[in-house]
């Protein structure tokens, strides 16, 4: 079974990169809307206490209508065991001392005594419409409470008559048993009437305005709605900082991207945010590095561009004047001169326009190429050997000095590299004297393989030494012809070294005056 493509590894894990960063809805919505609406979000569960709030209300009610039931039990039991004439003055005080207004029923449910009715005015409804305006907003904030916790609607709180009209009473009388009921007073306070049966027939019914309930709860409500606001205030301040922080730069980087895109502006300045320590400045600062290497590959690609024009122009012009004077010329040996010139030319821009397209090409194929393991040492040995079956130019020698440290494993592709060793060794048999002598060793360091190449030439000047890596440099020998070499070799090969991780560098011999070393370093394949 194959093993798989590293590519198609990478591309899909890409893929399921992509995946995991996509956005449905929420990629509609711009950054600065969704960090509020995560923090409204926030406070709008902060905002649930108001159901709390409610629950502690129902909770503190329920203890009132159990303590009312008990009340109007104790109270029955007190009043039936004084005599008759003392009955009015105790309910009197009971009424004082309870907060309630009582009222005597009979068995048949006829009013007997209301403590009303002798003087005890304890039990008053308020009028809401002889309050202030606060108390207005406070009902119509327990009202729009009430709908969102869907709170029970108490009934409203009117007077009865007859026993028969209070279902308390009637529920105590028939049944012999206490029973409470929650009101609602017109100003939205609860009212609790409970009654209870007396042992010797009749009911008791006590009725109080529970308006501490309602004051408590508001109090509650009070400071949470502060701290709901303390904190909705801070929350959209923190938002907005947050905002700020995240999304001006981003939008600052948006737009220098998109002016990079159109290239209205020949100099493009990313903001590179270098006070900011955290992700979005190592975004800044990468998207500031890729512009500043897309610039320079449009540099390169224009100077590329620039170069071939005036590579191509010169052969260009030979091949017309020698096609020119052919159509002149009637004199056979000079005609075979001008087809020498022809050929020549042709044979120069065939050779210039198949390097061109190596070149232009190169970083595009090493970006897309499977890297195998590739032993140089076997690659040089066979490339100096069928080198040397052709036969080498001028009785020039090479030698190959194979290193005993190996193995000379590196990850490459082997064609991509055999092309840097034989552009280099062109170069070297170009400066070579007759008869001279190169050689090419391969040394294993700590994390690299060092290939050196050396020839017995007159060197590489230490101003020159970066040059003549350049595209198109056109320093060459002078006994060789002209145009022979198109000048992209040693740019060809430093190219193909780089795509590997590695570097080319040019130096002087240490042994002789004399010559040039080219030192290829490529990372080691240890795995």
């Amino acid at each position: 079974m194959p093993a798989p493509d590293l590519h198609d590894i990478d591309d899909l894990r890409e893929s399921e990169d992509g995946r995991d960063l996509t956005l449905r809805w929420s990629g509609q919505i711009s950054l600065t809307r969704r960090i509020l609406a995560v923090n409204i979000f926030a406070l709008l569960l902060l905002a649930g206490g108001f159901f709390y709030l409610d629950s502690y209300r129902s909770r503190i009610l329920d203890s009132r209508v159990a303590q009312a039931g008990r009340e109007a039990r104790l109270i029955g039991e007190a009043l039936a065991a004084v005599a008759p004439a003392l009955r009015d003055p105790l309910i009197v005080r009971l009424g004082n001392d309870t907060g309630s207004r009582i009222r005597l029923y009979d068995a048949a449910g006829k009013p007997i005594v209301d403590s009303r009715l002798l003087g005890l005015r304890n039990f008053v409804l308020q009028d809401p419409d002889k309050e202030d305006w606060g108390q207005d907003v406070a009902r119509f904030l327990d009202a729009v409470i009430d709908i969102v916790v869907m709170a029970p609607r108490a009934p409203l709180y009117r007077e009865r008559g007859a026993g028969q009209s209070w279902p308390d009473v009637d529920r105590a009388r028939q049944h012999q048993r206490i029973s409470a009921t929650v009101w609602r007073a017109p100003d939205r306070t609860p009212v609790i009437t409970a009654s209870a049966p007396l042992p010797r027939g009749g009911v008791v019914m006590t009725t109080v305005n529970a308006r501490d309930i309602t004051r408590t709860v508001r109090i509650e409500r009070f400071r949470l709605s502060m701290v709901l606001l303390l904190v909705s205030i801070v929350s959209v301040l923190l938002s907005l900082f947050l905002a700020r922080t995240i999304v001006r730069p981003l939008r600052r980087l948006a737009r220098a991207a998109v002016r990079v895109r159109l290239g209205r502006a020949r100099e493009v300045v990313v903001p590179r945010l270098p006070s900011r320590r955290d992700e979005l400045g190592m975004l800044a600062r990468a998207l500031s590095d890729m512009s500043l290497a897309l610039r320079a590959r449009i540099d390169a690609t224009e100077a590329f561009a620039a170069d071939v024009t005036h590579e191509m122009k010169n052969p260009l012009a030979s091949l017309r004047s020698a096609v020119e004077g052919l159509s002149r010329v009637r004199d056979p040996a000079l005609q075979e001169q001008l087809m020498a010139i022809v050929r020549d030319d042709v044979h120069r821009l065939d050779r210039l326009i198949s390097d061109i397209s190596d070149a232009s090409r190169l970083d595009a194929q090493l970006s897309r190429a499977k890297f195998e393991p590739v032993d140089m040492a076997t690659l040089i040995d066979g490339l100096l050997a069928q080198r040397t079956a052709r036969g080498v130019e001028r009785d020039i020698r090479i030698r190959f000095d194979r290193g005993t440290d190996g193995p000379f494993v590196i990850l490459g592709e082997g064609a991509r590299l055999e092309r840097v060793i034989e552009n280099v060794i062109d170069n070297a048999v170009s400066f070579s004297p007759d008869g001279g002598l190169i050689t090419v060793s391969t040394v294993r360091g700590a994390q690299h393989l060092v290939i050196r190449i050396e020839d017995e030439g007159p060197g590489v000047p230490e101003d020159a030494r970066d040059a003549i890596f350049r595209r198109f440099h056109s320093v060459r020998p002078e006994s060789e012809t002209f145009g022979r070499h198109s000048g992209l070799g040693l740019a060809i090969a430093r190219t193909i070294v780089e795509g590997h991780q590695g570097a080319i560098t040019v130096e002087s011999r240490e042994d002789r005056l004399g010559g040039a070393r080219f030192v290829i370093r490529i990372p080691l394949n240890d795995s």
